[in-house]
C-alpha cells in the first residue's frame, strides 16, 4: 500500500522533517533524506500498531492541495504489512 508523506527540507542547523498528512500525530526526522524516509516508515508502522486501523487516505494530488504542507516535498512511499 502507498501512503503520502511530506518532507520538510533540512537546513544547516536542522534535520529533514517528515509528516504523514493522513495519520494524525505521525511524524519523524532524519539527518539525511534517505534516513528521514526510513525513519518515517518505522513511525507509520508504530502508528498503525497503536491505532489498529487504516484511515481514509488521500491521493498525492489531494495532499498537494493542503496548504499546511506548502513548500514541503510530497511523495508516496510503500508501506508493508497494511
Amino acid at each position: 500500500m502507498k501512503i503520502v508523506i511530506a518532507i520538510e527540507p533540512a537546513t544547516a542547523t536542522t534535520a529533514f522533517g517528515v509528516a504523514v498528512p493522513d495519520l494524525p500525530g505521525c511524524f519523524s526526522a532524519g539527518d539525511t533524506y534517505d534516513q528521514a524516509i526510513s525513519n518515517v516508515k518505522e513511525s507509520i508502522s508504530l502508528w498503525y500498531e497503536t491505532v489498529g486501523c487504516i484511515p481514509q487516505l488521500r491521493t498525492l494530488e489531494e495532499c498537494r492541495m493542503d496548504s499546511e504542507y506548502a513548500g514541503w516535498e510530497l511523495i508516496e512511499v510503500d508501506v508493508e504489512g497494511w
